[in-house]
C-alpha cells in the first residue's frame, strides 16, 4: 500500500539521485534542464516539513515539495489561499504509473486539511507534453508567466518562462 509521508534527513542523497534522473530523463527527451538544486534549499525543506516522499514497501515511487506561498511566480494570486507543489521526481522504476494522480490526490485532501482553495504548480513554459499530461490529470492551463531573477528565488528561475496550473479544492 502507497503511502505519502514526510521526507527525513537521511532521505537527502536519495532525493537528490531522484533530482539527478530527472535530469537525465530531460536531456534525453530535449527538454529545458532542471539546475542542480541547492543543496541547503532542500535540507530547509526537509526540515520544515514541506518534502514528501511517495512509499511502498521500501521503494521511494516520488518525491514533491509543497509551498504554502508562491508570490514570485503567482504575483498577486498568491493571495489566493492556496497550495503549491515544486519539484516533482519520480523514480525512473515507476515511471508510467500515474504518479501525479496520487500526488493531486493527496495534495487536494492536504489544501482541503489546511483550509485552502487551490492546488497550484508550475513547469517549464515551452515543454507542451508535460502540459498536456497535466491538464490530462485535471488541472487547468492558466497561461504563461516570465520571471524576473528575484532575490531569494533560486537562480534557474531569473529570466525563466513558465506554463502556470491550478485545480481547485471542492471541484
Amino acid at each position: 500500500m502507497m503511502e505519502i509521508v514526510n521526507c527525513i534527513p537521511a532521505d537527502l542523497d536519495m532525493i537528490f539521485d531522484l533530482f539527478e534522473s530527472a535530469i537525465a530523463y530531460q536531456k534525453q527527451k530535449g527538454y529545458d534542464l532542471w539546475p542542480v538544486f541547492n543543496r541547503t534549499m532542500v535540507e530547509t525543506d526537509v526540515r520544515e516539513e514541506r518534502q514528501w516522499k511517495i512509499i511502498e514497501g521500501n521503494s521511494v515511487l516520488c518525491v514533491f515539495t509543497v509551498m504554502y506561498n508562491d508570490p514570485v511566480i503567482w504575483l498577486e494570486k498568491d493571495d489566493d489561499p492556496a497550495i503549491y507543489l515544486h519539484r516533482i521526481t519520480v523514480n525512473p522504476l515507476f515511471k508510467g504509473q500515474r504518479m501525479m494522480e496520487v500526488v493531486k490526490s493527496w495534495a487536494l485532501n492536504h489544501a482541503r486539511e489546511k483550509g485552502k482553495k487551490f492546488v497550484r504548480m508550475d513547469t517549464w513554459g515551452n515543454n507542451e507534453n508535460l502540459r498536456n499530461y497535466y491538464v490530462s490529470c485535471g488541472f487547468a492551463y492558466i497561461g504563461q508567466q516570465e520571471l524576473k531573477h528575484v532575490e531569494g528565488l533560486p537562480d534557474h528561475y531569473g529570466g525563466t518562462h513558465l506554463s502556470l496550473f491550478e485545480i481547485e479544492v471542492n471541484r
